[in-house]
């Protein structure tokens, strides 16, 4: 049965059960000025149209004040579905099935929970996902804060698909233009500088020379043991955490080579080489290499395309054999890339602009 408005008191509605028994509700505007029902309970449990009058009353007064009715919080709270219980809730399904979920659910951890974790995922909506969006790119390049949106993108997806939210928020939000035209990395002078401030640190010392030797990422170089590491043939088996899988990469460098022998002579095979307390190795990595590559090379008004981050080791790798004259497709190898566009970027620094394969023709 219909509700059906109280002869008595105004704003007070009557549901009549099947049973027999009576719902009381009320209805008001809430402080943001919208038509709003609350159920008051039952005629069984006591309640009458005065109470709920009363009730309606004590609403609209508190509303007045600028403050949300208690008994209204109370309600609000047992509906919340926080943005955080779906996002473990996702992550837990994908632990078997996502070989990525670890690093995803730390992107998540790191850049959405923060902000958006608590809010209650039904409540969220375009304008929270820009904001986030904005805080981020005071810090991060597009690419990344794209990536960041993207992951938000994917636990909304799991809300709707069970059915906790209609609609996925980020559609209305735009992804921000990524220009990938200039690279920053470094030169062989500002490699030399980099070196020479690391050396107090042994740790970060051995972070900076394996990312420039080999290319690998923050993720990769935290994972490598000694039993990654053999002398005799001069090579390390670097985890590709994208891909989930181990490629080689070459020790190239006489003083890293040096450093990881004495390293590894009390470490554990499986333990990873940089690792020295308890504190988790990819977090303190991360600070220690961004607070020396903001101190030597970033002034604080630099534009973000052309800031030095972790990922610009990755990039003077690469660029410098470009430079050297390695084919496209070794670095390609080197950098463990699946897709040769992704490597193309480098090709324009090749210094071999086919003039000397032209003369050679002979014609």
């Amino acid at each position: 049965m219909a509700r059906v408005r109280s002869r008595k008191y105004s704003g007070v509605y009557l549901n009549k059960l099947s049973d027999g028994d009576i719902t009381y509700s009320i209805n008001y505007k809430d402080i943001d000025n919208k038509k709003t029902w609350f159920t008051v309970g039952k005629k069984s449990n006591g309640i009458t149209e005065i109470y709920a009058y009363n009730k309606r009353n004590e609403f609209i007064n508190k509303i007045k004040l600028g403050e949300e009715p208690p008994a209204v919080l109370k309600r609000k709270k047992k509906d919340i579905v926080s943005l955080d219980s779906i996002a473990i809730e996702h992550y837990q399904s994908k632990e078997n099935h996502n070989r990525n979920n670890k690093l995803s659910k730390r992107k998540y951890e790191m850049h959405i929970s923060p902000i958006l974790g608590k809010k209650d995922i039904k409540n969220i909506t375009a304008e929270d996902t820009q904001k986030l969006q904005s805080i981020k790119l005071k810090k991060f390049a597009p690419k990344t804060v794209n990536t960041i949106l993207g992951e938000l993108s994917v636990v909304f997806n799991y809300a709707i698909d069970k059915n906790i939210i209609a609609q996925n928020p980020l559609k209305k939000v735009k992804s921000l233009r990524v220009d990938n035209v200039r690279e920053r990395y470094l030169s062989k002078e500002e490699v030399s500088i980099l070196l020479e401030h690391t050396k107090v640190d042994e740790q970060l010392h051995i972070f900076i020379l394996i990312a420039l030797t080999t290319g690998a990422r923050v993720g990769a170089i935290c994972k490598i043991t000694p039993r990654d590491i053999n002398f005799e043939t001069k090579t390390i088996s670097v985890l590709d955490e994208k891909n989930n899988e181990k490629y080689i990469a070459f020790l190239g460098s006489q003083a890293l080579e040096e450093l990881l022998k004495i390293r590894v002579k009390n470490i554990k095979l499986d333990i990873p080489v940089l690792k020295e307390n308890e504190a988790n190795l990819y977090d303190q990595i991360k600070l220690k290499a961004r607070t020396i590559l903001d101190k030597l090379f970033n002034d604080e008004d630099i534009d973000s395309k052309h800031k030095v981050v972790i990922h610009t080791l990755r990039h003077t790798f690469a660029s410098h054999l470009a430079i050297n004259g390695t084919p496209i497709f070794t670095i390609q190898k080197l950098l463990n890339h699946k897709d040769i566009r992704m490597t193309l970027r480098y090709a324009k620094l090749n210094t071999d602009t086919g003039r000397d394969s032209i003369l050679k023709l002979g014609f």
